[in-house]
């Protein structure tokens, strides 16, 4: 997405599309990943953490990005591709590489619908798979020993 798209899209979401905000959706979106905090702070050493953060949790409560817990160094976020500024409806589940400890959207994948007892009520999901990458297992020849 290019610098007038990504404003468009924070726009539509009810976010002021500042140069920051545009920085961390630009780097989130190049990402073509979740990212952590530090990954963010690693690509835009210009772009103080406090503002990234504050623009992370922004974005989640706008429904542009939806944060994951994969196991590795705490919360990642992901730019969100749906339309909607009051929920998210683009949930996938995630994989996440215990060699390179990437983690990848695993999109076009849905999350498996499950029946809550009665009086839960669900909020969000976190479906996350476990195993080697692609990248991974060639470069370590992990399954073709």
């Amino acid at each position: 997405m290019d610098k007038e798209r990504i404003a468009d899209f924070l726009s539509a979401h009810g976010i002021r599309p500042t140069a920051g905000r545009i920085l961390i959706a630009e780097a989130m979106e190049e990402a073509g990943r979740p990212v952590s905090l530090s990954e963010l702070e690693e690509v835009l050493p210009s772009v103080d953490k406090s503002v990234i953060f504050r623009t992370l949790t922004l974005f989640h409560e706008n429904h542009l990005a939806h944060s994951l817990e994969d196991g590795s160094e705490g919360v990642r976020y992901e730019l969100c591709h749906s339309s909607s500024e009051s929920h998210d409806d683009d949930l996938h589940p995630h994989f996440f590489c215990t060699f390179c400890h990437r983690t990848y959207c695993l999109e076009g994948f849905s999350i498996p619908e499950i029946d809550l007892p009665e009086g839960y009520k669900a909020e969000s999901v976190n479906y996350i798979v476990k195993g080697v990458c692609p990248s991974c297992s060639e470069k370590h020849q992990i399954w073709n020993r």
